[in-house]
């Protein structure tokens, strides 16, 4: 569970954008996003795979510089 505590005389809308920094870090808002419906196992085997492509690509053109 993410804790932040607020510091003295800190405002509440600091101390929030410093709890959403931790989340972001701690990926949960990606898990939430994931989790909202289900994916069968072959289509995220098949978006990673096509992630991975991408990315592969990106990598050889930008190789040369």
């Amino acid at each position: 569970m993410i804790e932040v505590r607020l510091r003295k005389r800190e405002d509440l809308q600091r101390g929030l954008r410093r709890l959403k920094k931790a989340m972001t870090r701690e990926k949960v808002f990606d898990e939430l996003r994931k989790r909202r419906h289900f994916q069968k196992p072959s289509v995220r085997r098949r978006e990673k795979l096509k992630s991975a492509r991408f990315n592969a690509m990106l990598r050889a053109r930008h190789a040369d510089w």
